[in-house]
């Protein structure tokens, strides 16, 4: 994406023109003197018989100088040779001698005894030279000319008109040259200086175009006026909106649509010189078919301190991952809160429970007993054994901690809970596919027991979501650390385990309570299935992500290959 810069290259870094853009003006200028001494000769000279060695004089110059000027305007120009120093010279020795012909025969000349008015000339030629040739080029030429206008005008000069007021005119000339052919020495010294940094800054420009082209965050510029001055692939890309074809045309309304915060954050900045930090927003993609949040930063630069100048930068990205992460901690503090209680509670309510039932069935050996009497009994012992079996499952949530580490192979895992699943009797008929690598055992630092029964519950949960005749894939992997989300860091690597189905997916309205304990879509759950698998994978410095579709949910399991290492999840 190209960059159309809002303030232009400064003039202080300009650079003089390069010796081919100068050779352009020298045909020019060449083409134009000939011609008109030429026709100056033709039209004045050629029924005086005493001009007639004056018109051949530029009759010749003329025809030499066409044909070298189009010579080298083919060698320059139509096969791009490259401009030696030969050739540079040449060039400068031409003009010398078509500027000593003018001199030599047009009025004020040698002819007539004083100085031709057209000497100056010579400075023309000495300061296209110098500019053209390198250092010292210019010098030599200098010479060359004052030696050809001192032979054309001293030994053309009538003796009387030897006098101290023409060779002042000489020597003025000679002090005007040689200072010209130094101070544009000086110039050129000047520009090569200029070139280097103009280089330097354009390759601090190629390389700040390449980090902006390659960096995960959107970048945008505007000016003033809201004028699209910048845009990087990334921030076409998080968008969704075509900013390249919106180069240097008002671009906020076209942002407003699919981001209105970064539109008012890039306008308060512009517009009112507000910078936005650590703001937030959200962007809507595909009209409306899609959404996440992104995080906005934004700056403003003033120019020359003129309005016309001003210009609004936003960086943005998405924070989908850190907003998973946060809500993950959040879950993952609430989850050990509720799991203290249920542990309390737990105890405090299973032995007085024990006591009941141990009562009741008491009771219900006893003679006597009426039918109601039976009935009644027989539904205090189904529940409190149904809530025995709850308190035990609240136990269960409560305890769970790495009891054991040690290495444990990922893939063993995945294969022993795979193959449990595929016994189960309360899985549907859906066929499950394992895929795990062959050579890579996927070792983790870790407790085992642990890991099965939240890989075992995942795959259950995705059987039992799955419809007749559908597949559950569980896959699992090594992770690299360009894999992992933004925000995650685990410095000795990472595995993942991947559980999708094909049933119906999760509703955004109960994703963000599905790992809460107690919460659950089936009759007769507990709702602490997910809960178990959140604590057991947080307790490993883990984390699991959900996806979901119409066409399915996937959960993702990261875990850290090392305890020990300094991972970081921030």
């Amino acid at each position: 994406m190209r960059f159309q810069s809002p303030i232009g290259t400064p003039a202080a870094l300009q650079t003089l023109p390069e010796p081919r853009q100068l050779l352009r003006w020298v045909y020019t200028g060449r083409l134009s003197l000939a011609s008109a001494i030429f026709i100056a000769g033709v039209v004045n000279w050629a029924k005086q018989q005493t001009d007639a060695s004056r018109l051949t004089i530029v009759t010749v110059a003329f025809a030499l100088t066409t044909v070298v000027t189009v010579a080298s305007f083919a060698y320059s120009e139509i096969y791009r040779k490259p401009l030696g120093k030969t050739f540079l010279y040449v060039q400068s020795i031409v003009d010398l001698l078509l500027v000593t012909v003018v001199v030599h025969v047009t009025p004020g000349g040698a002819d007539s005894g004083s100085v031709s008015q057209f000497s100056a000339l010579y400075v023309l030629v000495i300061a296209m030279a110098t500019l053209m040739l390198p250092l010292g080029g210019g010098l030599l030429i200098a010479a060359l000319g004052i030696v050809l206008f001192f032979a054309d005008t001293v030994f053309g000069v009538n003796a009387e008109m030897h006098s101290g007021i023409v060779w002042a005119q000489l020597g003025v000339f000679a002090a005007v040259s040689l200072g010209l052919a130094i101070l544009a020495s000086q110039l050129q010294k000047a520009g090569e200086g200029k070139q280097v940094l103009v280089a330097a800054l354009e390759h601090a420009r190629l390389q700040a175009d390449d980090i902006l082209r390659n960096i995960q965050s959107g970048v945008v510029t505007v000016d003033w006026a809201g004028r699209l001055l910048y845009a990087n692939p990334k921030a076409q890309g998080l968008l969704g909106v075509d900013l390249e074809s919106s180069m240097g045309e008002p671009v906020l309304e076209k942002l407003r649509v699919v981001a209105p915060e970064l539109a008012q954050a890039l306008h308060d900045s512009v517009e009112r010189r507000i910078r936005t930090t650590r703001g937030e927003g959200v962007v809507t993609t595909g009209s409306g078919a899609g959404t996440f949040p992104i995080g906005v930063t934004t700056t403003y630069t003033e120019g020359d301190g003129q309005r016309t100048n001003r210009t609004a930068t936003a960086i943005f990205q998405d924070i989908s991952d850190q907003k998973r992460i946060e809500t993950l901690r959040l879950r993952a503090e609430r989850l050990e809160g509720v799991a203290e209680l249920s542990a309390s509670l737990a105890h405090e309510i299973k032995n007085p429970l024990a006591s009941i039932r141990s009562s009741v069935e008491q009771i219900a050996k006893m003679r006597h007993e009426t039918p109601d009497q039976a009935t009644l009994s027989g539904l205090v012992l189904r529940e409190s054994d149904r809530l025995s079996r709850l308190l035990s499952e609240f136990l269960d949530f409560a305890r769970v901690r790495v009891a054991h580490r040690g290495s444990v192979s990922v893939a063993q895992v995945v294969r022993g809970a795979v193959h449990l699943v595929e016994a189960h009797p309360e899985r549907a008929d859906v066929r499950i596919v394992c895929t795990v690598p062959d050579g890579d055992p996927l070792v983790v630092q870790g407790d085992e027991d642990l890991l099965h029964r939240a890989v075992f519950n995942l795959v259950l949960n995705a059987a039992q979501a799955s419809p007749e005749g559908g597949t559950v894939r569980v896959d699992a992997y090594p992770m690299t650390q360009e894999q992992l989300p933004l925000g995650v860091r685990y410095d000795d690597g990472s595995v993942a385990v991947r559980v999708s189905d094909e049933g119906p997916g999760i509703p955004a309205e109960i994703r963000n309570r599905l790992f809460d304990p107690f919460f659950t879509t089936k009759p007769g759950g507990s709702g602490l299935g997910l809960a178990v698998v959140h604590r057991a994978i947080e307790a490993h410095r883990g984390l699991v992500f959900l996806d979901s579709s119409p066409r399915g949910a996937a959960f993702t399991v990261i875990l850290p290959r090392s305890q020990t290492s300094n991972g970081d999840a921030s």
